[in-house]
């Protein structure tokens, strides 16, 4: 039976969007599934006392310059030549998960494929509902009834739970993944997750 990666997702993170692209590789190559569960990512630090790598680690000598080296070795390795810091960053992204959580199966996949361009390589404004719905438009998507979504009691308190979930599980930042229960931090972990997928 095929395996499926579930990916803990917010798209406030800027790996998120690295991660993204080569994880629909690996889940291609090796014919798994792939599920995208929203979560809010600031929400999952307060949570768990955790903080952005550039804030968590200010203090420690060479480590965020080292950071940034992954990085643009990670963006070089895949191609990444469209990939721009979103000028909001780190932006608030709880109406974009509330949207994400208002549509479900590959709904969700297609509005993941939808918005990350559009932040990550157009810089959309986030604040922005005229923006937002013409991206949403052109996409397929009811701009307007999403976006009226995000106000809906039910949505708000299911990323609230999500979000709770997640940690329960053990995730404290983005991108997490699971196979199974068999948790995976980072982007750095696709060949792991690949040989999950792949074991017999």
């Amino acid at each position: 039976m095929p395996r499926t990666v579930e990916f803990l997702f917010d798209f406030v993170s800027p790996n998120a969007y690295l991660a993204w692209y080569p994880l629909k590789d690996v889940v291609a190559r090796t014919g798994s599934g792939l599920t995208v569960t929203p979560v809010f990512l600031g929400g999952m630090h307060k949570l768990t006392d955790n903080a952005p790598p550039m804030i968590r680690d200010a203090d420690v000598k060479g480590k965020v310059e080292y950071g940034m080296l992954e990085m643009q070795r990670f963006i070089a390795k895949h191609g990444f030549t469209k990939y721009r810091l979103h000028p909001q960053f780190p932006f608030n992204s709880v109406t974009l998960q509330r949207m994400l959580l208002a549509v479900e199966g590959e709904d969700r996949l297609r509005l993941v494929d939808a918005l990350l361009p559009a932040l990550w390589e157009q810089g959309v404004p986030v604040d922005d509902p005229a923006a937002l719905g013409a991206v949403l438009a052109g996409a397929g998507f009811d701009g307007q009834a999403l976006l009226a979504a995000t106000q809906d009691a039910g949505i708000k308190q299911a990323l609230m739970d999500s979000t709770q979930h997640a940690v329960d599980r053990g995730a404290f930042g983005i991108p997490t993944f699971f196979v199974g229960t068999e948790m995976f931090f980072g982007k750095e972990r696709l060949g792991q997750i690949e040989e999950a997928l792949a074991a017999p």
